[in-house]
């Protein structure tokens, strides 16, 4: 897509751009599609009615997504200056994909998508119950097609070239490994701060070695304390979230010129933040 003025870009964020169709429902609804609640899920065959559903039986709302899509919004929202931000991702050449880009683009991000002729943009069909909390089920679709030679043209590539920041979620690691490397590399030799987040369980139990390949890369790694108990079980440090934050800080690094952060959130539990080797725990206000 067209490139925005990059020279302001502070913050570039990388993932799957997914339009949520977010509706509250009653239990029986996760139990039918065999979701936990609180599940961060790609789709299956057995998922794939919940979309219609949703839109025929639910009052839904229609929602730019995806959790990295959403987490530079907010970040562009609290910088409060247009095209401090920007995004990659891959969409369809689709309704679903000009409406999240008209919407992306309102709250002042540089929108960088990936178009694909050939697959609908990818939806994420988000379950809302009556307590509050809420469950996902991704169809990546066009998403799972981004290339990173995507990253070469005029675009992305001004933005990277502008940028200090980037922040790549834990669901990208399904899509394309290699053009987080080449961010990885970017900021290494650049002197830049590459951020990321583990993003749900299923990704650390199931595609562990694409992550063992970029953590090198991340200078800052967010997670909450269900992803942390996985990592622990997976790397077999314990359950001990303190633990388990200072032994990922510790893994190797690609740049020695500054040590990895931690930071683990636990709802209304204090957040545990690791740095410079040093646990220490933030209570929730």
């Amino acid at each position: 897509m067209a490139a925005s003025d990059a020279s302001g870009c502070t913050i570039v964020g990388m993932c799957n751009p997914l339009l949520d169709i977010s509706a509250v429902v009653p239990a029986e609804v996760l139990a039918k599609y065999g979701v936990k609640s609180g599940d961060a899920v790609l789709a299956e065959e057995k998922h794939m009615p919940v979309y219609s559903e949703l839109v025929e039986k639910y009052k839904v709302d229609y929602i730019a997504g995806g959790a990295g899509q959403n987490s530079i919004r907010v970040a562009q929202w609290m910088l409060n200056k247009p095209n401090m931000t920007a995004y990659f991702g891959a969409v369809g050449a689709d309704a679903y994909a000009a409406q999240m880009k008209a919407q992306a683009s309102r709250d002042g991000v540089n929108v960088q998508y990936m178009e694909v002729a050939d697959q609908p943009t990818g939806t994420c069909a988000v379950l809302v119950t009556a307590d509050g909390e809420r469950s996902l089920i991704a169809n990546l679709a066009a998403a799972n097609s981004f290339k990173a030679s995507h990253l070469e043209t005029a675009g992305p590539k001004a933005v990277i070239d502008a940028a200090s920041i980037f922040y790549i979620t834990g669901f990208f690691l399904t899509v394309s490994v290699d053009a987080i490397e080449i961010v990885g590399r970017h900021c290494v030799e650049n002197k830049k701060t590459l951020c990321m987040n583990l993003s749900a369980p299923f990704l650390i139990q199931f595609f562990g070695d694409q992550m063992n390949a970029v953590i090198p890369y991340v200078d800052i790694m967010f997670g909450n304390e269900t992803e942390a108990a996985a990592m622990g079980e997976k790397m077999g440090w314990g359950s001990d979230i303190p633990t388990i934050a200072k032994n990922l800080a510790a893994l190797p690094k690609a740049s020695g010129l500054k040590c990895r952060t931690v930071i683990i959130t636990q709802g209304s539990t204090a957040t545990c933040v690791c740095a410079e080797g040093g646990v220490t725990s933030y209570p929730v206000e």
